[in-house]
């Protein structure tokens, strides 16, 4: 999740209650920050203030929609009258908060969205074959299902998500592999997938990186 809020105790106090229900959150205090992060990074759901320093929270949406950034975001906000929620929708907000909130709410709110990009990204194809996410499998067009593991499945979901695009090592090693500083483990999950999908499953672009090929 990316949470853009330039108020440090609701920060301070959103971050530890969704910690606690699993939530992994980044953190962007303007809007400049905040469109950097969700330009740069994948998420499942993000989370914007109104009013913010340097951009504010209609515009931020308006740039990252502008850029075929279709994460669910939800919009936060203590203007709650009509004409602000339409500007907000209409900016490209998928849901509208007004404060103060419940926790409760809030936290029921980002389960309907997380739940609608997951349902976004239950079935993607590629080409004739399909992705499974809720199952970690590829079902190739003959019937066969091939089960790969959760960083296999998230570095070819990665790739499929913009089929077109080459895709750097630094990149892919920034968005599946966070928890490591090395981009040579994009390589051995490479292999991996070709292992298992076929050589021909993912792409070289010799110089550049790596891009989605045919399964």
């Amino acid at each position: 999740m990316l949470l853009v809020e330039d108020d440090g105790e609701l920060v301070e106090l959103l971050t530890a209650a969704l910690g606690d229900e699993g939530y992994a959150v980044d953190v962007a205090t303007d809007g400049q920050r905040g469109l950097h992060l969700g330009l740069t990074r994948r998420y499942d759901v993000v989370v914007i203030d109104r009013v913010l320093p340097a951009l504010d929270g209609v515009q931020l949406l308006i740039r990252l929609r502008a850029k075929a950034v279709r994460t669910q975001a939800l919009l936060l906000t203590a203007l709650g009258t009509v004409r602000d929620r339409v500007d907000g929708l209409d900016a490209g907000a998928d849901d509208y908060l007004v404060k103060p909130f419940d926790l409760d709410e809030l936290s029921a709110r980002l389960r309907a969205l997380c739940r609608r990009a997951l349902e976004a990204r239950a079935a993607l194809r590629i080409g004739s074959a399909e992705l499974d996410v809720h199952h970690r499998e590829v079902r190739l067009p003959g019937g066969e299902r091939v089960a790969l593991s959760a960083r296999e499945f998230e570095l070819l979901r990665e790739l499929a998500t913009d089929p077109e695009a080459v895709h750097s090592r630094e990149a892919l090693r920034r968005e599946v592999f966070r928890d490591t500083s090395s981009a040579s483990v994009v390589d051995t999950y490479v292999h991996y997938l070709r292992a298992k999908l076929g050589r021909t499953a993912v792409r070289t672009v010799r110089g550049f990186g790596y891009r989605l090929g045919a399964l």
